[in-house]
């Protein structure tokens, strides 16, 4: 049975990369690429054949755009020969549309091998500094500003790692909700990782938002130190708390500031819970 190698391949350096991915590369009847051009370079740099070998090429772009109609032609193409999967750099169908096709293979009845090697998630985390015994993954982080907030709100009490990546000109925008949610907690900027330009980092979020002030440009792996701080609070407890004060008469703006202390949630999540509940 012919098999989908799902290989991984340099975030940057190009010297990054295993002789079994190697061999993978050169003896694969088609290689799907999330970015041609990129792994163009790769097999050029370790002398691996990109041209077409009679009339099929063996090097084919698979990615967002495309991949609901090469899906089924990559699923010939198995049928045939074997098929080297490949993303822009790292390990595929981590945060790239490889999963659909690791998913169509595996339903086909295909083997799904994979070719482990670099990946900026591990590779950030391990240079962090920053606890790696559990962590929690988010991929890319949500454009919306009010998806941004109410992720990082649901995440603040999580005790994990947490790992993210971003894009340059949203950076600042993330770091300052980070901020806002999460107060001055450590963390690992991770830009470039293995390229010429290389940059980690260390230091409290706020900190961050100051080194990063001037037009960041590159990739970002963000690693955030997890919450360090008590327990969730009970949330019908807080609630109960309110409702009893507001039942006593108790001005908002105190009654609010109290509870907020009390069990050390933000303000205005507190005042929210304060307008939520009837006279």
């Amino acid at each position: 049975m012919p098999t989908l190698y799902v290989v991984a391949t340099p975030i940057g350096n190009l010297e990054d990369v295993t002789l079994r991915a190697l061999r993978v590369l050169r003896e694969v009847s088609l290689i799907a690429a999330e970015d041609t051009r990129t792994t163009r370079k790769l097999l050029a740099r370790h002398g691996i054949r990109a041209l077409p070998t009679g009339r099929q090429a063996r090097l084919v772009s698979y990615n967002e755009h495309n991949k609901a109609a090469r899906t089924p032609q990559l699923l010939a193409a198995l049928r045939d020969g074997d098929v080297a999967l490949v993303s822009e750099g790292g390990t595929p169908v981590i945060s790239d549309p490889g999963h659909d096709l690791v998913t169509a293979a595996l339903e086909a009845g295909f083997t799904v091998t994979p070719i482990p090697g670099p990946s900026a998630v591990t590779a950030a985390l391990a240079v962090s500094g920053l606890s790696t015994r559990q962590f929690t993954y988010l991929g890319f982080l949500p454009r919306r500003a009010g998806e941004r907030r109410r992720l990082f709100a649901s995440l603040r009490d999580d005790s994990r790692t947490i790992v993210a990546f971003e894009s340059p000109h949203r950076l600042l925008r993330s770091l300052s909700d980070m901020h806002a949610e999460w107060g001055e907690r450590r963390i690992a900027v991770c830009r470039e990782l293995t390229k010429a330009f290389e940059e980690v980092f260390r230091g409290s979020i706020g900190e961050a938002l100051e080194h990063f002030a001037d037009r960041p440009r590159g990739e970002f792996t963000l690693v955030v130190e997890g919450s360090t701080g008590p327990a969730a609070p009970d949330f019908e407890e807080v609630r109960r708390d309110l409702q009893q004060r507001k039942a006593d008469g108790e001005p908002a703006k105190r009654a609010v500031a109290e509870v907020a202390r009390r069990y050390g949630l933000p303000h205005r999540q507190v005042y929210g819970m304060w307008l939520e509940i009837g006279t």
